[in-house]
């Protein structure tokens, strides 16, 4: 394994640190959660650097850089669930994008990279399950609620415009 892919395994390794801490939902527990999350987030884009400055892309680091990616975010979408912060059915629409996407790709020959849709989801994604797990006050709910239903929004938006077709229109012939 090479140096991006092990830092994409580190990333791995917050999942559980982040499902203990908020297991305890303490202040305390929370921000070091936040703390790890956004560390671990930060990590997704230093390996995809590493790996294309160091012409070190690798089969398994394709295979797992998006597979870590989903479940950093799964892991702490379900536990602010449990917590009641946020609604199942919201998740399941961003786990549905994602699921289907992945199930998309299989099928694919050349997989594109990411559009700049994608990079919003990912972006709004993560501000939102920080600020979601953050415990701020409750002046902030709403704020962390709203950042929460934006990510879903961009999710679905970056799932439908991955799946649409991007073909040339061709002008139509005269009769």
């Amino acid at each position: 394994m090479n140096l991006p892919t092990w830092i994409t395994v580190s990333r791995l390794l917050g999942v559980p640190f982040l499902l203990y801490l908020l297991s305890q939902p303490t202040d305390r527990m929370r921000w070091i959660a936040v703390v790890v999350f956004v560390v671990a987030a930060g990590t997704d884009w230093l390996d995809g650097y590493l790996a294309r400055r160091l012409n070190q892309i690798t089969d398994l680091g394709k295979f797992l850089d998006p597979l870590v990616d989903k479940l950093l975010v799964f892991a702490p979408l379900l536990c602010l669930i449990e917590l009641g912060q946020i609604p199942a059915w919201g998740v399941f629409v961003i786990l549905a994008r994602e699921l289907t996407i992945a199930g998309w790709r299989v099928n694919q020959t050349k997989i594109s990279g990411a559009n700049i849709w994608g990079k919003l989801k990912t972006v709004s994604q993560i501000a939102a399950i920080a600020l979601l797990i953050a415990p701020l006050p409750s002046s902030w709910e709403q704020v962390a609620i709203g950042a929460f239903w934006i990510a879903v929004v961009l999710t679905v938006i970056s799932g439908a415009i991955y799946l649409i077709p991007s073909q040339p229109q061709t002008p139509p012939q005269p009769s």
